[in-house]
């Protein structure tokens, strides 16, 4: 266990954290309302709600990154004024955010350092993150600049920063969102000797099943307020969703069909790594067809980066004819090129790449969206207002409004803004990486619903998840990356969740003599 701080031995009898008519407001929204929640030493206690129901504005105002309007907060008894960060982490609380909080420019152990004392070296830094990777299981290099890593990799630099921290409140934003199935029970292992040792955790996750295998305990929040409180352990997912959102989420229904022509075909896909801390593709091959939906699983990191981006058009090194996207070869087509063929493309990363954040929501529309640009570059402004609020009241965004910022949108909201906004496109061809990262049960079925719905209406749909259950839930056809290479397909119907978990290691049926054809091929 990472060296903790020197703090005097907690009264077990005293709550660790204790928060008391807690209230945030911002213009047009109350966030937080008179919030009371209590955590005991060594608990793990969820925060569980809807998207926008308050959860991470409370999680911040608790790491001292969002101060309250009232309210207020004792640690192990004694009234805390966390007023930032650092004193924050002064009084031994540690939080992993949703959107990561690093520095894209420096390396891992730099972005580390900063939240450590300044009496560690760098060298040390990184000796120590190497020691707490092994120990847990988040394989992490310390010397990669942050801007090579993949959501799922930043995920892991995150956990590592604040266990090295020694913390004694773990407040954790979606932790699991990008992990596989694997990495998450290596977590849970991670977090339960944490809580065991006397570590409390506040756990936020959409995750029901999560949930109940991890926590003790649960706040239920609706609207900005505290609407009950209950023992997870004893209740279902049917239950704990009704809590959440009222309701429980409609029941996908995935019907078999035969799909239609070829849209896209990747062929024999051969790039070099851009990064000297990227991964080669080696040799990827694969199709998908209209109205199917095909899946790539796989652990972060292992070239899905590499392929979305040759995809989308941000990489064009490709040779023409190895892409082709409704019959063109388009390996080295620019994006707006391949939306012209009707590919729309969701990227990994909401914020700076899958929305602008200081832009409107309805400028944002702008990005991937034409319908509303007149003669001469002239905006329609007014059409381009009821296309966002469209999207708003269809996918059921909690915003301020169409002129409201992207950034100002929790996770959550500003993902189904995202996703409706190129769902709304009726492309022909939908690549998308983690659909629901970070969205409620209601609004990952909706969202799963509308992806279902695309393909039966004839589009080809390509979905990159670290989420196995949301793959085995929409998917046709499935396929494994593992080291820049690409599994065979496998029929949805044949796929099991241990093939599949023993695939992302690079174990399926020919991979050894495809690996060693394709390098030689690259020499």
């Amino acid at each position: 266990m990472p060296a903790s701080h020197d703090f005097p031995a907690p009264d077990p009898s005293v709550p660790r954290l204790r928060l008391q008519g807690i209230t945030k407001r911002y213009p047009g929204v109350v966030a937080n309302s008179d919030v009371s929640l209590t955590v005991q030493p060594g608990e793990v206690h969820a925060v569980l709600g809807e998207n926008g129901a308050g959860k991470s504005t409370l999680m911040k105002i608790i790491y001292g990154a969002v101060k309250p309007d009232a309210g207020e907060m004792h640690v192990d008894g004694h009234l805390a004024l966390v007023r930032s960060p650092q004193a924050a982490r002064d009084l031994g609380i540690a939080m992993v955010f949703q959107h990561f909080s690093l520095f894209e420019t420096l390396s891992v152990a730099e972005n580390v350092w900063l939240g450590l004392s300044r009496t560690l070296s760098l060298a040390e830094v990184a000796r120590r993150i190497e020691s707490t990777a092994a120990t847990y299981g988040l394989d992490v290099d310390p010397e990669r600049p942050v801007h090579t890593l993949g959501v799922g990799e930043m995920q892991r630099v995150e956990i590592i920063r604040a266990l090295l921290a020694g913390p004694r409140l773990l407040i954790l934003d979606e932790p699991t969102s990008v992990l596989t199935p694997q990495a998450v029970e290596k977590l849970f292992v991670t977090l339960k000797r944490l809580s065991g040792e006397g570590c409390s955790i506040l756990y936020i996750s959409h995750k029901l099943h999560e949930i109940r295998a991890l926590c003790s305990a649960c706040t239920v929040m609706r609207g900005g307020k505290v609407t009950g409180v209950c023992d997870p352990r004893q209740e279902s997912n049917a239950s704990l969703s009704r809590l959440m959102i009222g309701a429980e989420p409609p029941p996908l229904q995935h019907v078999s069909r035969e799909p239609g022509p070829q849209v896209l075909a990747v062929q024999q896909l051969s790039l070099p790594r851009e990064s000297p801390f990227g991964v080669d593709l080696r040799a990827v091959s694969l199709q998908v067809r209209a109205g199917e939906v095909v899946g790539i699983a796989g652990v972060s990191g292992n070239g899905q980066r590499e392929l979305l981006y040759a995809l989308s058009g941000e990489d064009r090194r490709a040779p023409p004819a190895s892409i082709s996207i409704a019959g063109r070869p388009a390996g080295r087509m620019r994006p707006f090129g391949r939306r012209a063929l009707g590919l729309h493309f969701v990227p990994e990363e909401r914020l700076g790449r899958g929305a602008v954040p200081e832009m409107s929501l309805a400028h944002n529309l702008l990005l991937t969206r034409k319908e509303a640009v007149g003669r001469f570059g002239w905006l329609r402004m007014a059409l381009l207002r009821r296309q966002a609020a469209g999207i708003i009241e269809r996918f059921h965004v909690k915003a301020a409004g169409t002129h409201a910022a992207a950034r100002s949108l929790s996770g959550g909201n500003l993902q189904k803004y995202i996703m409706g906004r190129e769902i709304d496109a009726r492309p022909r061809l939908l690549v998308v990486s983690q659909p629901t990262w970070g969205v409620d049960v209601g609004a990952a079925a909706q969202i799963r619903g509308e992806i279902l719905a695309l393909r039966d209406a004839g589009c080809a749909v390509l979905v990159v998840s670290e989420e196995l259950d949301e793959l085995f839930e929409i998917c046709d056809r499935l396929h494994v990356i593992a080291k820049g290479q690409l599994s065979p397909s496998l029929a949805r119907k044949d796929a099991t969740v241990e093939q599949i978990g023993q695939w992302m290691s690079g174990l399926w049926p020919g991979a050894e003599a495809a690996s060693e054809e394709a390098a030689h091929a690259a020499a």
